[in-house]
């Protein structure tokens, strides 16, 4: 029986990985179509003309379609407020925003740097399409082998765009999760006692570079590896 929750989704999208992590820490059950980045053609029906086409999508039981990771976890807020990620304390709720805000605006940017920045993480890319995508054989090869590269070079410009070098990417992430950290400070989550809208995008974040070198390099810090592993616990 299929689940009353569908995602429409790309493996090594950041943003897929954080309505994943919202999904898992509300206890949901959910689907997942694989969508191909290069033509889309996999995603619903009934999307607005004007929705961009990009994954995620969610699709609920009762036919609603929801695009953007953020207005997706403030529906699943809004239909199961079981398990609620946003804090009661509106000090905690402005800093979970924040956190959030910075994972889509600057953390998730430079992702694909630690993805794509080199031509071993490309090929991992590649291995981690092929085992995770329902495509046909044609497509797969052209996801796999087309995308990644044109990804090195999109991960080039990413980095020249933010006034870094070629190999700066992995720099790039330990500063950004060094501000996370201060954010963090003590606490369990950002949200507190209980993990808030910003620890599942950061949470989603991570969990999408789990495949490559800069994930094991990054569990190495311990406060961020506490949290990380609290939040793990949270989802399903």
């Amino acid at each position: 029986m299929a689940a009353p929750i569908t995602l429409y989704q790309f493996e090594l999208c950041p943003f897929c990985h954080k309505v994943k992590a919202g999904l898992e820490v509300k206890g949901l059950a959910y689907d997942k179509i694989e969508v191909n980045p290069m033509n889309k053609k996999e995603l619903p029906p009934g999307l607005p003309e004007d929705a961009p086409k990009k994954v995620p999508v969610i699709k609920f039981a009762d036919g609603e379609l929801v695009y953007d990771s953020t207005d997706i976890l403030h529906a699943l807020e809004a239909k199961h407020p079981e398990r609620p990620f946003t804090p009661a304390d509106a000090a905690r709720k402005a800093r979970s925003d924040e956190v959030e805000a910075w994972v889509d605006d600057t953390f998730a940017q430079a992702l694909p740097t630690v993805i794509y920045g080199t031509w071993g993480e490309a090929v991992t890319a590649a291995q981690v399409t092929a085992r995770t995508s329902n495509f046909g054989f044609v497509q797969n090869i052209g996801v796999r082998a087309g995308g990644s590269l044109i990804m090195h070079q999109i991960s080039k410009r990413i980095l020249k765009r933010n006034g870094r070098g070629p190999k700066d990417g992995r720099a790039w992430v330990r500063e950004e999760v060094e501000r996370f950290e201060g954010w963090l400070g003590s606490d369990a989550f950002i949200g507190g006692e209980d993990p808030s809208l910003g620890d599942v995008a950061m949470h989603g974040a991570l969990t999408c570079v789990q495949d490559f070198p800069i994930f094991a390099e990054l569990m190495q810090r311990p406060a961020l590896k506490g949290w990380y592993d609290r939040v793990q616990a949270r989802r399903g």
